[in-house]
């Protein structure tokens, strides 16, 4: 896809975007299986509930909240993969069986933002400017649900990178 085939708008929206995910790889990149499923004390989250959820809140920002629910969306992820990653979920902090390997993971959050590159040109026009359904607090347009999509990222790369640190890394920025 050229940027020429994207209105300004979406070309903001898919920048602000990939620059986060961009970030947040770096983060995970180096890590292996154990380092996804690692812990602070209290037991709060780990990296494989952050990137998990991120695959979940791409598809819900960037697919669902623009278009509704496609038959294509059975093939992006589970719904058991949606349940446990979920807006509002508990990251399962004592048994790693429950949840998916990170490269399986990793496969999923490449899946939904593959499938997003493709339908985002289809999104210009006025329908950017309608409200989203339900509402959410923080935006109000299909086009809010896009740019935050980028914010929401960023947010959790920032956990992200909490837990990087606490495991004795160090930072990348």
């Amino acid at each position: 896809m050229s940027v020429a085939t994207l209105s300004l708008r979406l070309e903001i929206a898919k920048r602000h975007l990939e620059s986060a995910r961009a970030y947040m790889l770096k983060l995970v990149e180096d890590l292996n299986d154990e380092e996804w499923f690692w812990t602070p004390q209290p037991a709060v989250t780990h990296i494989a509930w952050q990137v998990g959820h991120l695959a979940m809140a791409e598809y819900g920002l960037t697919l669902f909240r623009q278009r509704g629910r496609q038959e294509v969306d059975a093939e992006l992820m589970s719904s058991q993969f949606r349940k446990l990653f979920a807006k509002g979920s508990e990251p399962a902090t004592t048994d790693r069986s429950e949840y998916p390997a990170p490269r399986e993971i990793l496969t999923v959050l490449h899946r939904v933002h593959q499938q997003m590159l493709t339908e985002l040109p289809s999104f210009d026009g006025d329908q950017l400017d309608e409200p989203v359904d339900p509402p959410h607090s923080v935006f109000s347009t299909r086009y809010g649900a896009l740019l935050f999509a980028g914010d929401h990222e960023m947010l959790h790369a920032g956990q992200i990178g909490l837990l990087r640190r606490l495991m004795g890394k160090s930072p990348l920025r």
